[in-house]
């Protein structure tokens, strides 16, 4: 049974600082800049952590073979850390499949919902 994907809860390396930053998820920022480098969108598919490339089966590869990716998407709004890497996969595909206009509106505005509320980002 593959296992949800999450952040240690009581991480003993994270400082008071960084538990901020977490939380706030302001760490994702930064990647402003790789969007208007034009490198990334603000919505679409996560980029993929070398080690979850390492570990890609062949239906994986739709995620980051068809669309590029984002600051957020399905995933950050409706599964963050509660899911596991193939639910996540399924979110970024079911995106890819289904992207328009309104659906990025709906997942911005639902993010700015998300990291006020803090949802998931322990």
């Amino acid at each position: 049974m593959e296992k949800p994907l999450y952040k240690i809860k009581t991480d003993p390396r994270v400082t008071w600082v960084g538990e901020i930053i977490r939380k706030t998820s302001i760490d994702e920022l930064p990647q402003l800049f790789n969007v208007l480098k034009g490198e990334m969108s603000l919505v679409g598919p996560r980029p993929p952590l070398p080690y979850e490339a390492d570990s890609y089966q062949s239906w994986h590869l739709k995620r980051i073979l068809d669309a590029k990716p984002g600051i957020t998407g399905l995933w950050q709004v409706e599964g963050r850390s509660k899911t596991t890497f193939d639910e996540m996969v399924r979110m970024d595909i079911r995106y890819i499949r289904s992207c328009s206009l309104l659906l990025d509106l709906k997942i911005l505005f639902k993010t700015i919902k998300v990291v006020l509320r803090c949802d998931g980002a322990s």
